[in-house]
């Protein structure tokens, strides 16, 4: 099974964004480095605009994700509502 990743900047703004993802994917592992923080998931990974509006306290639109982003892998599947990391189906 191979892993899905995704690595921000680490500062205050992404901070919220890493405890939405894990929220919503108990299965992720975080690995916190000095200036980023990656988080990788087997097989898939939901990245949800409701969940890090509700650790954010304000609305969150998913676009402000690519700025504080550094890279990731996986096929991508985008919405207003969700961006989604996977391989396979």
């Amino acid at each position: 099974m191979s892993n899905v990743f995704i690595a921000f900047q680490k500062n205050e703004e992404t901070r919220a964004i890493v405890a939405a993802i894990l929220a919503d994917n108990p299965h992720a592992v975080v690995n916190d480095q000095p200036a980023m923080v990656k988080i990788d998931a087997p097989q898939r990974m939901v990245i949800r605009k409701s969940t890090i509006e509700d650790e954010i306290g304000r609305e969150f639109d998913l676009q402000e994700m690519h700025i504080n982003l550094i890279t990731l892998t996986g096929n991508i599947d985008e919405t207003e509502d969700e961006f989604t990391l996977s391989w396979g189906h």
